[in-house]
């Protein structure tokens, strides 16, 4: 397998981990985002991946698969020892639901195209600082409340689920852009945890070969 990913980008470190985690081997092909226009624009990628975004997953047999849920759900098909998905009917869902809350309702509107356009429209930083916070602690705010009913050392008991994946990885942005976590304890302890697990450390930004830190 080959992944095209970018150290930064949230949605390629929730693959890293999932990878890892099933503890698979895979090729590391980065693609800048931002040097020579964004690599992820030129042709040489939009014809892998048209909506030009990462992470696009190769599989062995030459397929292209595209968005981190989906990528991950093929490889928990695919691989299905070491679960990343609750056993119980209903906790599976509910993992997948706050797995998409942070894929859907937080990130979209805080990733790299976004920042960008805001500031093409005369946003000036703290602007842009304030909607990112907005955004992270009004999603943040649901997810915590879920995890009361749920939480142990990860988000659903003690087992790992996507749902420790996709928050581990926004919880790096919230820090990247120093959104204050206090009001998230919950969060914040699940976050802590998960990065005591290699498979988390390995799939870390600044872990990556193309890190530029």
């Amino acid at each position: 397998m080959k992944l095209y990913s970018y150290w930064r980008s949230t949605a390629a470190y929730r693959v890293r981990i999932a990878l890892n985690i099933k503890q698979l081997d895979y090729d590391y092909e980065a693609v800048h985002l931002v040097k020579e226009g964004g690599e992820h624009l030129h042709d040489k990628y939009k014809s892998l991946n048209p909506q030009s975004l990462v992470p696009a997953l190769e599989t062995q047999d030459g397929q292209i698969l595209t968005q981190s849920l989906a990528i991950i759900d093929y490889i928990e098909q695919m691989h299905p020892t070491v679960s990343l998905y609750p056993s119980d009917a209903i906790e599976k869902a509910q993992a997948k639901a706050m797995a998409l809350s942070i894929a859907c309702d937080i990130h979209p509107l805080n990733n790299l195209r976004v920042l960008k356009y805001l500031k093409s429209q005369s946003w000036q930083q703290e602007q842009v600082d304030k909607w990112y916070a907005h955004w992270v602690n009004t999603g943040f705010t649901g997810i915590e409340k879920q995890l009361t009913n749920s939480a142990g050392q990860f988000c659903f008991a003690n087992t790992v689920t996507v749902a420790d994946i996709f928050l581990v990885a926004q919880v790096y942005n919230a820090n990247r852009f120093s959104v204050p976590l206090n009001d998230f304890p919950l969060i914040q302890k699940i976050n802590t945890h998960c990065l005591t697990q290699q498979a988390f450390v390995d799939a870390l930004p600044e872990n990556q070969p193309d890190c530029e830190i």
